[in-house]
């Protein structure tokens, strides 16, 4: 498995197949159904960490391509580059997923996570997701609303896990919008530019940003052999993050959250704690460009991975009281993380 993850971690699988029609999906199914195999269902790749032992069941690749336009929605089948994707809108000059450029994986994965970056997020585009009920074979749309949409999550991840199969995603885009800028990171790049910029602008800026911090997938550089972020940003009640203001002398990093909530930022708690950028405990690491980022320094373990990551989670806990929670599946383990 380590071939097909942006880790280059992972055992074997004990079956696998690259399924690149619907059929080819349903039949694997079926395959699996009348064996008594689990199943674990892999996209991109870019946002799980596989145990070292494997996965002892089929691995289903969904493979499926192709795009389809219709007007100012766009239809991805579930198997397309999502970086692909975000290109293909902004060449036809749309708007509503500019910040989501340089992300990896395929385009099945973005309704799962509701992927977001840098302000913009899935649900702000999403129309429907084209899905497979895997224990009927029923194909369905569901609509926005359908998908429970929250911070990283979605019915697919939480409620109705590994109830649905995403075949194909389609997206309600914008047309000559302003671009959205409302990261810090995003407003710097433009802050000496007089003209407005524009979705590729700021297309190309995101990638610029993501090279920088390790997050954009490149041949040669050894931050990127990660899952991305790895932990999400916590959110807290007034109570707390006033507790954990209260417990430095700097101003701690806050974001509207609606619901009484603070949304703060898990890089920030975990330089905190102690583990800066490049931290290293043997083969596994954090990031140099990146705190968010555990990375794969060369020939590292799945348990090296998840070794170190309990170590940042319980430095931050001992010191600041939050828990962080991992963004990455988890393939294969006895345990959870």
């Amino acid at each position: 498995m380590s071939s097909y993850t942006t880790f280059g971690i992972g055992g074997p699988a004990r079956y696998f197949l690259n399924a690149t029609t619907e059929q080819d999906i349903v039949n694997a199914l079926d395959l699996a159904s009348t064996r008594n195999l689990p199943v674990f269902v892999l996209g991109g790749g870019s946002n799980l960490l596989v145990a070292d032992r494997g996965f002892d069941g089929l691995v289903l690749r969904v493979g499926i391509q192709g795009m389809e336009w219709q007007d100012s929605q766009l239809t991805a089948a579930a198997g397309e580059d999502w970086d692909g994707v975000v290109a293909s809108c902004v060449a036809r000059g749309y708007g509503g997923v500019e910040c989501l450029s340089g992300i990896p994986g395929f385009a099945g994965g973005t309704p799962v996570q509701n992927v977001g970056a840098y302000g913009q997020e899935i649900s702000d585009v999403l129309a429907s997701v084209r899905v497979l009920e895997r224990s009927s074979g029923r194909v369905a749309e569901l609509s926005k609303e359908q998908c429970g949409f929250g911070y990283r999550t979605s019915i697919f991840n939480t409620t109705h896990r590994d109830q649905y199969l995403v075949l194909a995603v389609s997206y309600a885009l914008r047309k000559d919008v302003t671009p959205l800028l409302k990261y810090p990171d995003l407003l710097r790049r433009f802050d000496s530019q007089s003209a407005e910029p524009t979705i590729p602008d700021v297309r190309n800026a995101v990638r610029e940003i993501r090279a920088e911090k390790g997050m954009l997938i490149m041949e040669g550089d050894p931050d990127s052999h990660s899952a991305g972020s790895f932990f999400k940003n916590p959110f807290v009640g007034e109570a707390e993050y006033s507790r954990i203001q209260s417990s430095v002398d700097e101003p701690v990093p806050r974001y509207p959250a609606g619901s009484e909530k603070v949304k703060t930022s898990a890089a920030w708690l975990i330089e905190r704690a102690g583990f800066r950028k490049g931290f290293a405990r043997g083969r596994a690491g954090i990031s140099s460009k990146h705190t968010l980022a555990l990375v794969n320094r060369g020939g590292a373990s799945a348990e090296d991975i998840v070794s170190l990551a309990r170590e940042i989670r319980s430095g931050v806990e001992d010191k600041f009281g939050v828990r962080l929670v991992p963004e990455p599946v988890f393939v294969g383990f006895e345990e959870t993380f």
